[in-house]
């Protein structure tokens, strides 16, 4: 009984710090789109600032309009300690990358599956079957 429950607490850590290194790349992956879509890091780098980027939602983009223009903004206090800001041109740049990562993502996917699906009928069938 004692064997089996110090399993389960070890694979329940496991999984938990997979979960957590999953989470903390697709961050570092946003936070790469970010930069290459011209948004501007502010680095937290006081304590004023930092209460500002604590106060704010972390990890996920929103639209803070200012006069009659919208800036879209993700903060990671926890990460980078920093907050993105970007105008328009910017997050529509960075939906593009977006998409073109899934695209490229999906594409990779799609030939492993086909690879996969290929050896699988090569032993099923043999090498003489494709020709």
């Amino acid at each position: 009984m004692r064997a089996s429950s110090v399993f389960s607490v070890t694979t329940l850590a496991m999984a938990l710090s997979a979960c957590a290194a999953i989470t903390a790349e697709k961050v570092d992956e946003k936070e790469a789109r970010l930069s290459a879509a011209q948004f501007v890091r502010n680095q937290a780098n006081t304590p004023a600032k930092l209460a500002k980027a604590q106060a704010l939602p972390q990890n996920h983009m929103f639209i803070v309009t200012k006069g009659s223009k919208n800036y879209y903004v993700y903060a990671d206090v926890a990460g980078c300690q920093c907050v993105y800001v970007g105008n328009e041109a910017a997050y529509q740049q960075y939906q593009a990358l977006r998409i073109q990562q899934n695209v490229a993502r999906e594409e990779v996917l799609a030939a492993e599956l086909n690879q996969e699906s290929n050896l699988q009928l090569g032993m099923v069938w043999g090498p003489g079957f494709y020709y």
